[in-house]
């Protein structure tokens, strides 16, 4: 479920960092972490964090550290020296012009240097602050996944609002087509065997064959899952893996009631296209329940 939630720290005067946190939709939870390097220990806690208080999504976590005094600090000088080498190259073999910008450099990863002395300090004072920060900062994600998370249900329902109503077409048109069925079977039947029929037999054997295509379970079924769908939305919490294991439920129902009543000519052209519809509102629902944790 898409969400934000940033926050800038002062943590001495010297030190200060912004700590950005993002999600996007995605079935599993899936971490990506930017952080400065050095700071390995820290991920590993960050990462710990994360996997504790979200269960799904993309989620991508940036730190980025500014050191308003460089006066403890010194720059990797080979490090700086290849990267102008490397600009001034490149602008000769294009024929470009202009100089490189000592800022940006000072900013690439691994130019600036930290003396030992302050090193470890730095560490445990950024390490604690932003650990600390952490929990303010999933719970304002956390808010506006909530949000879009109401309107999002709002939509799931008016999806099972149109599958409610196919079900209960095909509910009221299965009595008229499986009496068409048995009509046609009979007539069938007695083309195919002439004046040796055995009535009572053939009664028996168009009994099971319209018992076979009776789809009354599947609507049961179908309206079971459609009720237990709208009750885990009113509950809400980690909705996602049951709401899509529903609508797996509800697919099958569907797939079966198109299987049973292929063929059948007449109304039975109706239960297919509203089995269609059904199936088609159920795919709907299912890309949207990818944002829902």
């Amino acid at each position: 479920m898409t969400g934000f939630a940033r926050r800038a720290v002062e943590v001495s005067g010297e030190l200060n960092f912004v700590l950005t946190l993002k999600s996007v939709n995605h079935r599993f939870l899936d971490l990506h972490l930017r952080l400065p390097s050095g700071l390995d220990a820290l991920e590993m806690e960050l990462r710990r964090v994360l996997k504790e208080h979200l269960l799904r999504g993309h989620v991508e976590l940036t730190l980025q550290i500014d050191r308003t005094s460089q006066q403890r600090g010194c720059y990797n000088r080979e490090l700086v020296a290849a990267y102008v080498a490397a600009f001034q190259a490149a602008a000769r073999e294009f024929e470009l012009h202009g100089q490189p910008d000592l800022n940006v450099i000072l900013r690439m990863p691994g130019v600036m240097q930290v003396e030992a002395g302050s090193t470890v300090d730095d560490t445990a004072a950024l390490t604690a602050s932003v650990l600390e920060h952490m929990t303010p900062l999933i719970a304002e994600l956390k808010a506006m996944r909530q949000r879009e998370g109401a309107a999002l249900a709002a939509v799931l329902c008016g999806t099972l609002d149109r599958m409610t109503e196919a079900v209960k077409g095909v509910a009221e048109l299965r009595p008229e087509v499986e009496l068409r069925y048995q009509e046609r079977l009979t007539q069938r039947l007695e083309a195919a065997v002439g004046d040796e029929i055995n009535r009572q037999r053939m009664l028996e054997e168009v009994a099971l064959l319209v018992e076979r295509s009776d789809v009354s379970e599947e609507v049961a079924r179908m309206e079971t899952h459609i009720q237990h769908f709208r009750d885990v939305l009113s509950v809400g919490g980690e909705t996602g893996k049951k709401l899509d294991f529903l609508l797996q439920e509800m697919n099958r129902e569907a797939n079966t009631l198109l299987s049973k009543t292929a063929g059948v000519a007449g109304k039975g052209t109706l239960i297919t296209e509203l089995g269609l519809a059904m199936k088609a509102e159920i795919e709907k629902a299912r890309e949207q329940i990818q944002n829902l944790e």
